[in-house]
């Protein structure tokens, strides 16, 4: 049981006004007889740490907070609410809960939510704060997730596998995480009719599809323009290709792009022309570089450059810009054309780091000015010059 003595209104005060250096703090001790100042210190540097991923437990008085590892690992608010609009109904079991983010938001569509945590110290402090929160409809269990859900049915399951280890380096299966839903995955979907999974982007979509069946849809989540999870929605009556949807979701609302796996395309290549476009982050880790190619009518500058261009401004769902002036990657016409001192770059199949690029050409970061390095589809080497679109 987490120390009660966290809830006295003189130590919530304390938490919640605390602007001073932690290590005096430590070095003062506790002016709390009844906790420790090592809690006492985590309450207040767990609470810092969520201000902006976790807003409603920030400003909700009375929340304990649990150790910083089972906050980095949970989702934050804004990717929480994307997860829930995705269903509704009657049902659902989350049996990773950690912090419970996921399960709150996801109960806000359902009329009973059971949040399953192994770790019994942090299924009670989720409890109290679902209690705090007035979540009503949750019933916290603390136990194993797989094995306590699968002896009922639910209309949706919820899962967020940890990885057990690191040995394989940047590899990333789904049969190397806790649980092991691959291996257990004909009795999930014997137990719910739709199956969530989400997962860290660093998995390759081709490699989960190999390992799991019933993928009916799989959401690209990226939150100002950085990925921050896949969903892998399964259906247990799916047969057909999953559908893709790369979402970007932004202060101006969220961008999609949406697509059925499998579908094949062929792009246009064409020069640099009056507008450039450069894809969000959600659409590049889905590979359908051709598809936005066709959807959007737009020529892309090499097999490898993922980049567009067009002489007519569109929408699109990523940065856009309007291009100076394109020039020849030679000493002589890029000083010529170093009219500035500071500017934005990005390289896409280029040989040079952007680092290397502003030592080599005395660039400063910032400004107005984007400049992109780029191979075209004549394969030489170009510096576009370009100003942003809003």
């Amino acid at each position: 049981m987490f120390n009660t003595a966290l809830l006295d209104p003189e130590v919530q005060d304390f938490i919640a006004r605390f602007e001073g250096e932690i290590h005096r703090l430590i070095l003062a001790g506790s002016p709390f007889k009844d906790i420790p100042v090592l809690q006492l210190v985590e309450q207040i540097e767990s609470r810092r740490r969520i201000e902006k991923k976790l807003p409603t437990w920030f400003h909700t008085p009375q929340i304990i907070y649990p150790p910083k590892l089972n906050l980095e690992q949970t989702s934050s608010e804004i990717t929480a609410k994307y997860k829930a609009s995705l269903v509704s109904g009657t049902t659902l079991a989350d049996i990773t809960g950690g912090f419970g983010v996921d399960t709150f938001f996801f109960s806000k569509n359902f009329d009973h939510t059971t949040h399953f945590e192994i770790n019994r110290e942090l299924s009670e402090i989720v409890n109290h704060n679902f209690s705090v929160l007035n979540a009503e409809s949750i019933h916290c269990v603390s136990g194993d997730g797989m094995e306590m859900a699968l002896v009922n049915t639910y209309d949706v399951i919820y899962a967020d596998p940890s990885r057990r280890h690191e040995t394989k380096g940047k590899v990333f299966f789904l049969e190397d995480c806790e649980p092991n839903v691959v291996k257990d995955l004909p009795h999930i979907l014997a137990s719910c009719t739709t199956f969530i999974i989400k997962t860290s982007p660093m998995l390759d979509i081709s490699q989960g599809l190999n390992e799991l069946n019933n993928v009916a849809e799989i959401h690209i989540v990226a939150v100002d323009n950085e990925v921050k999870e896949l969903l892998w929605v399964l259906k247990n009556d799916n047969d057909k290709n999953p559908h893709i949807k790369a979402v970007n979701i932004n202060k101006d609302g969220i961008d999609r792009f949406d697509f059925d796996w499998g579908k094949k395309a062929v792009a246009d290549y064409g020069l640099p022309g009056k507008f450039l476009y450069e894809p969000n982050a959600a659409i590049l880790k889905s590979g359908a570089f051709n598809l936005v190619a066709e959807e959007f009518n737009l020529k892309k500058l090499h097999p490898n450059t993922h980049l567009y261009t067009s002489d007519s401004a569109v929408d699109f769902p990523g940065r856009r810009f309007e291009i100076l002036e394109t020039v020849s990657y030679s000493k002589s016409q890029i000083k010529k054309a170093l009219t500035f001192g500071k500017a934005n770059i990005t390289t896409r199949n280029f040989p040079e780091s952007v680092e290397n690029l502003r030592k080599k050409w005395k660039i400063k970061d910032g400004g107005d000015t984007y400049l992109f390095f780029v191979t075209d589809m004549e394969n030489q080497k170009k510096m576009i010059i370009c100003s942003k679109l809003l």
